[in-house]
């Protein structure tokens, strides 16, 4: 079956629920509120939606209690929920059980599941696509980005013309959670005037996040664990995204990786030209350049990478593992 995009799904949804839904992708928040959507949509004539509505993560759950579920009959209602995540944990063991369900699903249940990826080598992959309904929710360009964001900052009641949204896409990246808390945070400072202006951006998003972030790469390569996971615990209180913070290190490792060879080749001047660095944080670069052996930038580029994995194959939960990498890259 051809995979819907999210506006196919919303039309879809007006005229009919199907039984099987598959939301695919890593974009957490427009998947979170399609399958909100869909519940809604299933349940829309439910008075009794706590008996009808149940959600398990196959970390914690056996699958055989989400397919129980499933096969309960609705309570006062046409329809029952049922929603499983974290699909990546699914056991070898138990895909036969799962295969059934799908070949003959419960007629009275909506059965939602949500996964990043899939694995391709699992024999439930290819029936789980060609039974469900898939919806894609890829990460956003950011010209879709800067769509959703006009469509929000409309039901703010808040304006910011074209240049401003381009820089808040800049500094925040396209994750929809992360440019919601942004977004949200910019509508409040702006409520007086309605207008998001550049030093409203500069100053509540690039200063801030800017210094947070050599703040925590500072602390890592200095292996000072205690000041490195007060910064992290920062940034996720202030909204950054658990993927964006790991994509952050890494690029800091990267950096270090392009700035040690061209300070080998050809000094400060060719690492200044090929490397872009506030001014303030020149000379401080170049130290950390110095002390810091290739050996341990290469270990930190190899960490980052393996909790990157382990984030988006859900394994533990994207926080704990943001944790234990801070904690592995400042001992």
């Amino acid at each position: 079956m051809k995979a819907l995009s999210r506006s196919e799904l919303e039309r879809s949804l007006q005229q009919q629920v199907r039984p099987l839904y598959l939301l695919l992708g890593s974009e957490v928040y427009l998947r979170r509120v399609a399958s909100q959507a869909i519940t809604e949509a299933a349940l829309s004539r439910t008075l009794l939606r706590e008996f009808n509505e149940s959600a398990f993560s196959l970390l914690s759950d056996p699958v055989q209690s989400a397919i129980a579920a499933a096969d309960q009959l609705p309570m006062m209602s046409d329809r029952r929920v049922v929603r499983i995540r974290d699909f990546a944990r699914l056991r070898d063991a138990d895909e036969d059980v799962l295969i059934r369900y799908l070949n003959n699903p419960a007629p009275s249940t909506v059965m939602i599941f949500v996964a990043d990826d899939l694995d391709k080598r699992k024999k439930s992959t290819k029936v789980l696509l060609d039974a469900c309904t898939v919806v894609e929710f890829p990460p956003l360009k950011d010209a879709e980005a800067k769509a959703w964001s006009k469509t929000r900052l409309k039901e703010l009641k808040i304006t910011a013309d074209d240049q401003v949204l381009s820089e808040i896409i800049r500094l925040v990246g396209t994750d929809v959670q992360t440019l919601s808390n942004e977004l949200d945070k910019l509508a409040s400072a702006a409520a007086s005037t309605g207008r998001i202006t550049p030093d409203l951006v500069d100053e509540l998003i690039g200063r801030s996040r800017e210094l947070s972030n050599f703040e925590l790469g500072d602390h890592l390569l200095a292996g000072n664990r205690k000041r490195a996971l007060e910064t992290l615990h920062r940034l996720l209180e202030d909204g950054a995204e658990p993927v964006m913070l790991v994509g952050l290190i890494a690029g800091n490792y990267h950096r270090l990786a392009l700035g040690k060879h061209l300070l080998a080749r050809g000094g400060r001047e060719e690492v200044f030209r090929n490397v872009s660095l506030p001014p303030f944080k020149r000379d401080s670069y170049i130290s950390t350049l110095q002390r810091s052996s290739a050996e341990k930038i290469a270990r930190g580029i190899q960490l980052t990478a393996a909790a990157d994995l382990a984030i988006k194959t859900s394994q533990a939960t994207p926080r704990l593992q943001l944790e234990m990498l801070v904690c592995e890259l400042a001992s």
